[in-house]
């Protein structure tokens, strides 16, 4: 078993392994609601949307963490703004705001002859190297989510299924997906750096997504999902060291084929049900007297 626990009794892999825990748990928490809603695209835009302000904070010489988390602050106000556009849908208006922040931090840093921003750190992130504070951080991130995903359990579930009645019992929906993009950029502002704008979604979306078939009720979906992603942080972790491969990809990787091998589980499960239900049933005999027969 030397194989299973010598990775892990390094102690950068340590720290990458809790880091991997914490990223789960924040990502099944905002990650649920963005399955239940179908804002997978959001996800993804307000991921890349961080560049500008990330690429701004590095070529002044500040925190990269602080840029992002202005960069979240204008997509989040972006996106809700155009959301109340009447004739221009959320699609249309997530997808501008997408590009244009992305070709903005594109332009930024390609103004820069030196190079300061590392773009691949960016869009891929690096897991074994997370220090102890941004542990600290990541921890923070998740107390954060849990307190805002608690009080807004009731209007977040309401919005999940239908904006018009979440309306009807007085629960504000507009500022009920205001405060759900804010959960959604705080989940991907507090774990990019750790797997990397283009991996968070792995994380983000897999595990809730591998949870539905098999969770009863949403707090059901984000246990397990952050179960699951946890899993896939230890399974991703021993395999990247084995294999010599990147470790936030192949964490992300794991993540997205637990969601396949989950959806397969579940249609051969409802396959095998659907068979004992039709035997249980007994033959069914069809009548052998026609109408004109009477």
């Amino acid at each position: 078993m030397e194989w299973l626990t010598a990775p892990f009794e390094v102690a950068f892999v340590q720290r990458a392994l809790w880091a991997g825990v914490l990223v789960s748990a924040i990502c099944a928490l905002a990650g649920t609601w963005v399955v239940l809603r179908g804002m997978a695209f959001l996800g993804d835009a307000m991921s890349h949307g961080l560049l500008p302000g990330v690429a701004i904070a590095a070529l002044l010489g500040g925190n990269p963490l602080v840029g992002a988390v202005v960069s979240a602050a204008v997509m989040t106000a972006g996106v809700t703004a155009l959301g109340r556009t009447p004739r221009l849908s959320q699609d249309t208006g997530i997808g501008l705001l997408f590009v244009g922040m992305l070709s903005l931090g594109v332009i930024i840093v390609s103004r820069s002859q030196s190079f300061a921003v590392d773009l691949t750190g960016f869009l891929f992130g690096d897991v074994l190297a997370v220090r102890e504070s941004d542990l600290l951080l990541l921890a923070v991130a998740l107390l954060l989510a849990l307190i805002v995903s608690v009080l807004g359990h009731r209007v977040f579930l309401a919005l999940a299924f239908d904006d018009r009645k979440a309306e009807t019992l007085g629960l504000r929906p507009r500022v009920a997906h205001a405060v759900l993009l804010g959960l959604l950029a705080l989940a991907i502002v507090a774990t990019f750096h750790i797997v990397g704008t283009l991996l968070v979604l792995g994380l983000l979306i897999a595990p809730p997504a591998a949870a539905l078939p098999w969770a009863r009720g949403v707090s059901g979906v984000m246990a397990l999902a952050a179960l699951l992603g946890a899993t896939s942080t230890f399974g991703g972790l021993l395999l990247s060291w084995h294999l010599s491969t990147a470790a936030g990809a192949t964490v992300s990787a794991l993540a997205v084929s637990l969601f396949f091998l989950s959806h397969l589980a579940s249609a051969i499960r409802h396959r095998r049900r659907t068979h004992l239900s039709r035997s249980a049933a007994g033959p069914v005999h069809t009548p052998t007297t026609r109408p004109n027969d009477i």
